[in-house]
């Protein structure tokens, strides 16, 4: 069996969703074009799965505040990856060790 994937071009998909849209039933069209009722409604649950994905489907405030989050997340990401190297040269120029404490040596040294 052929396969079906590929078997309508993109303008021929976009233009039943648009049909649809305007109003005419997926099988009015089946009965008038080629693919199935079920084949326009999948193109038609495809469309808008795509749209909302893409970000047409939020309020333009709504994009606006996720932008401006997506923003502070990375401006936040940036500041404590900075943090932890400074944690780790700070550690490494003290003698801290990995418990977090210093050398034995060093602080019997100290101590006297």
């Amino acid at each position: 069996m052929a396969s079906a994937v590929g078997r309508y071009s993109p303008e021929f998909r976009e233009r039943m969703v648009k049909l649809v849209r305007a109003g005419r039933s997926p099988g009015s069209l089946a009965r008038e074009f080629a693919p199935s009722e079920q084949t326009i409604r999948n193109w038609v649950r495809s469309a808008d799965q795509d749209e909302a994905w893409r970000g047409n489907g939020l309020p333009a405030e709504a994009r606006k505040e996720l932008l401006c989050l997506k923003r502070d997340n990375r401006r936040l990401r940036m500041e404590r990856d900075i943090l932890k190297r400074a944690v780790r040269w700070f550690a490494r120029e003290n003698g801290v060790g990995p418990g977090g404490r210093r050398h034995a040596l060093e602080e019997r040294e100290t101590c006297g």
